[in-house]
């Protein structure tokens, strides 16, 4: 029961860490194009 007292604040925190750097990803424009990276693989240019 005391492992309780330690595991729930713990995955609460985890929780947050987890939800803030998705949220950071968001701000931060990771999500932004999600199209354009498969189409790079398909058309590679070397520009010099």
């Amino acid at each position: 029961m005391s492992a309780l007292f330690y595991l729930l604040p713990l995955a609460i925190l985890l929780a947050l860490v987890g939800l803030g750097a998705f949220f950071w990803a968001v701000s931060d424009g990771q999500f932004d194009d999600l199209e354009g990276p498969r189409w790079r693989v398909l058309f590679d240019q070397d520009e010099p």
